[in-house]
Formats: structure tokens, sequence, C-alpha cells
């Protein structure tokens, strides 16, 4: 698992800071006492958690985009960071079917821009790409994916992601390996994590935040494909993943290198019905569902399963929440927040708590080895 001393005073640079996952891992990174500077397009969602959140607060926070190479390379050579989390995207399917050229020129080549940015950078140590886990060629069979599986993507932006990785595999090779005995002195990974929420999730055509916007409006929510089935996780949990990866790469740039996924025990891979009737329940009154078929949807899998055994057994990372604990999580952030709660203090409070689970499961080990 992480390491939070670690991170205290470490100069770090995050691409799409703004959105969802990037505002989580800000405010953690903050906590932890890192230095950040992020890059990124305005808050993608109004409203966000960037804003309510107050991310900007405490970090070097930079408005631009990845399709622009230079502004996104002097960015970064000012920032000198030792770890680079890159995180901007166009992340949503519908949206790729909407406008593929944005998807593939934001998904391809500004991975290929932040990569060639990061080669000019001096006392960089680890590169993190994070993609997703519909990179994969989904054959919608019962056997979870694992790193070594074929890439492919049959939507825009499950395809783009897959052409991320090659691109992320294509610079490792190219520009960050070295041969015979010369030490590697860069770490570059790609990071595929499954479904992810959590509070502060205000984007379109995701299960989570659409079910809580029709909740919000006293009207049941609907569900358009209940018997899909995706690795839902807690966003604290694949950010927990990055972490821990970006400090291996940091101390052993060769050996951490390549694709990791991140995903739920194989128990917590639900249907999302289960998803929207476990959330129902955790919101209590008022919150409803219906189901609501919608012949006409682009094609989107229905079956995707994720295997972190890697990533359990080489990093000792692992998910430290139920599925049924981290949609309580949700509804009680989406609660507090409905009351006037400071959000920024509402999300801090919840990775504060994360942190604990990593403590304890960390005293647990060190008990284990004691005998």
């Amino acid at each position: 698992m992480m390491t939070p001393s670690f991170w205290s005073g470490r100069r770090v640079f995050v691409t799409g800071h703004t959105g969802f996952k990037g505002s989580w891992l800000c405010l953690w990174l903050q906590r932890l006492g890192a230095q950040v500077a992020g890059f990124s397009l305005d808050a993608p969602t109004q409203p966000s958690l960037f804003e309510e959140a107050e991310v900007a607060h405490g970090i070097d926070h930079i408005t631009g985009d990845v399709r622009d190479s230079a502004a996104l390379r002097n960015a970064m050579q000012r920032a000198r960071p030792e770890v680079v989390f890159h995180m901007a995207a166009q992340s949503l399917v519908r949206q790729s079917y909407a406008d593929p050229v944005e998807t593939y020129s934001t998904n391809v080549m500004g991975t290929v821009h932040v990569l060639d940015a990061a080669r000019h950078v001096d006392g960089l140590r680890a590169v993190i790409n994070v993609t997703t886990d519909k990179c994969y060629e989904n054959l919608e069979t019962r056997r979870a994916y694992i790193e070594s599986d074929t890439l492919g993507g049959r939507d825009p932006y499950s395809n783009s992601k897959a052409c991320s990785e090659l691109v992320t595999a294509a610079f490792r090779q190219s520009f960050f390996a070295h041969d015979g005995d010369a030490e590697t002195r860069v770490g570059i990974a790609s990071a595929r994590a499954g479904n992810v929420i959590g509070g502060g999730d205000w984007a379109i055509d995701r299960l989570v935040p659409d079910l809580l916007r029709a909740f919000d409006r006293g009207e049941p929510a609907i569900v358009r494909r209940p018997h899909a089935v995706r690795p839902w996780q807690h966003v604290l949990e694949p950010l927990a993943g990055y972490l821990a990866l970006a400090e291996r790469l940091h101390a052993q740039p060769r050996q951490y290198a390549g694709a990791w996924n991140f995903g739920p025990r194989p128990d917590d891979m639900r249907a999302v019905d289960e998803i929207a009737a476990a959330l129902t329940t955790a919101l209590g009154a008022g919150a409803s569902f219906t189901v609501q078929a919608e012949p006409d949807a682009p094609h989107e899998a229905g079956l995707l399963l994720l295997d972190a055994s890697k990533a359990r057994g080489e990093l000792g990372w692992e998910s430290l929440l139920k599925l049924e604990e981290a949609l309580v999580w949700i509804a009680k952030w989406h609660r507090a927040r409905q009351s006037g709660e400071s959000v920024r203090h509402i999300t801090l409070e919840q990775i504060g708590q994360y942190e604990d689970r990593i403590g304890k499961k960390a005293a647990h080990a060190a008990e284990f080895a004691a005998g």
C-alpha cells in the first residue's frame, strides 16, 4: 500500500486535476504535504468538486489543454515534477460517439504530449498514465482481464484508451528504457481502473450521478441497462493504488514499469440494478428507481470483469471498502453536502477515514509478519 510520509514535500504534476478523480487526488496529495501543480481545462461539470472543495487552494492551478503541446511542456518544465499523474481525458463512452475526433485528440495525442513533455524534465522519476478497464478487447466472457490481455475497444472512448496504452508502451521503450547496464531513471506505467464512484461526481451518463440527480428532484431514477456488470469501486481505492505504484516506480523504475489493473475483488463486481438498489437503501426515504429499456442506445459492454491480482501481489494494494460500504460513504457525502457542510471538509474527512483503514491494514500485516 501507499506510504503517506513519502509524499511530504514531493513535487507532483497532475493533468486533469479539475475533474472528479483529479480533484480527489489533489486534495489527498495536499493532505499528504505534496507540492502539487495541476494542468487542466476548466472544471468539466457544474457543479464541480474542484470548485466546491476549493481544490485550487494550496496547489499551482494552471488552466491549459493537453492538446496544446507547447503550453503543457512549459508548465511541466516550470513545475519540475518528480511524479506525473496523467488523468486528463474525454472519459465518457456516449460523448465519444457524439464527438470521436475530440475523444481521440484528447486521449491519444494528449498522452503523446504529456509523455513527450515528461522526457525533457530533469529529476523526473515516475509517470502514471491513468486509462481504463475498457481498454481491453472485451469479449464479454466471465473471465476477468489481466494486464497481458489483448487491447481493443469497440466504442471510440474505449478504443482511444487502448491507443493511449500503446502510446505509453512505445514511449517507455523508445525514450525511457536504457539498454545494457545503464540504469532506468524514469518509471512509466499505465493504470487501468474499474468503474469509479464517489461523492462529488456530477458527470452525465454515469450511473451514480444520474441516480443522485433523480433522487434530488424527488423522481424515480431511470436505469437503462439493469443487468450490465462492472468492476465498481470507491474513488479512493484506485487512487491509493496510483500512489502506491508511483512510490514503487520512484524507487525501482524498471521493476514496476508497465500496466496495472486496479479493481474490486471478484465478489464485488455487481450489476447495475444491484448498485441502484443498494444506493437507494443507503439514501433512505424518497429514493427509488425504475428500469426503462433504451433500444436505440449506442453499444456499451454488458459484462466487464477486471483481475487486480498483480497489484495485490506486487504492490500490497487491495480494496478496503466493500461495495455496499462504498455506497454508504457516497450517501453520507451527498447528505452532508445537502445539509450545508463544507465540501472540502467532507471530502478530506473521508480521505482521513480511508487513511485510517490503510494504517490498520499495515499494522495487521506487521503483526502477521512478526508471528
